[in-house]
């Protein structure tokens, strides 16, 4: 369970640090990358899954708590290479992913803590580390995130099906077609890791002038991934 653990931590880590810092490339205050656009925050999503899992190779890239629900409620037998699907090795990938997001999101907080410094804008702080509505209506917020990471689950376990081998290359390409379609409702977080630790890390780090966590929201970016990944899941088990 050590090798799991220490492969999806990292993987995870190196999505939040790569995917958080090209949010913060974009909003924080005299960064080079300020006012780059949400295109660019899709690219760099897109590359961070991609860095990320490369980096989780051996334990099947999950870095998505989505993800590891999916290919469970898919029916296989193994999360990874030689690792079963049992509820053990599950709670090791969850509490791993978790891991990694905090500590990528404080790596990313060091990287950029002179322009969060500079930034007076308390909810641009806020989304370096999760997501948020556009408008915000509960129900249809996790409606938007049942159906991205639906797509998410789904066609990353129909890749198995294809003769050729993008690896890591077809999950990055997924994820940033995902941000630029379906993301603009709540920043698709399609990813429950990926939106708690870093929402734990903003409400610990010592910010400057960070405002509220917006804690009455994150269970939509938990709640709403999970169900899509398990509903991806399924129907991927059933036809493939």
């Amino acid at each position: 369970m050590t090798d799991i653990f220490l492969s999806e931590m990292l993987g995870t880590g190196m999505l939040i640090l790569l995917g958080g810092g090209v949010v913060a490339n974009v909003l924080l205050a005299k960064s080079k990358g300020l006012d780059g656009g949400w295109l660019l925050i899709n690219f760099g999503w897109g590359l961070a899954v991609f860095s990320g899992v490369f980096v989780a190779f051996s334990t099947g890239g999950h870095i998505n708590p989505a993800v590891t629900a999916g290919i469970w409620a898919s029916g296989a037998e193994e999360f990874g290479p030689g690792i079963a699907v049992n509820a053990g090795n599950f709670v090791t990938y969850v509490a791993a992913q978790l891991v990694g997001a905090f500590i990528g999101a404080v790596l990313v907080y060091l990287v950029y803590k002179k322009h969060f410094d500079e930034t007076a804008d308390a909810g641009a702080k806020l989304a370096i580390f999760s997501t948020g509505p556009a408008i915000r209506s509960y129900g249809w917020n996790t409606v938007t995130e049942v159906i991205g990471t639906f797509v998410l689950v789904f066609v990353v376990l129909s890749f198995g099906n294809w003769p050729g081998d993008l690896g890591p290359l077809a999950a990055a390409l997924l994820v940033t077609g995902i941000g630029a379609s379906l993301g603009g409702p709540t920043g698709y977080a399609i990813n429950p890791a990926r939106d708690l630790g870093p929402r734990i890390a903003h409400a610990l780090l010592p910010i400057k002038g960070k405002g509220t966590s917006d804690w009455s929201y994150a269970w939509v970016p938990i709640v709403g991934p999970l169900i899509g990944g398990v509903a991806g899941g399924l129907l991927a088990g059933a036809i493939y």
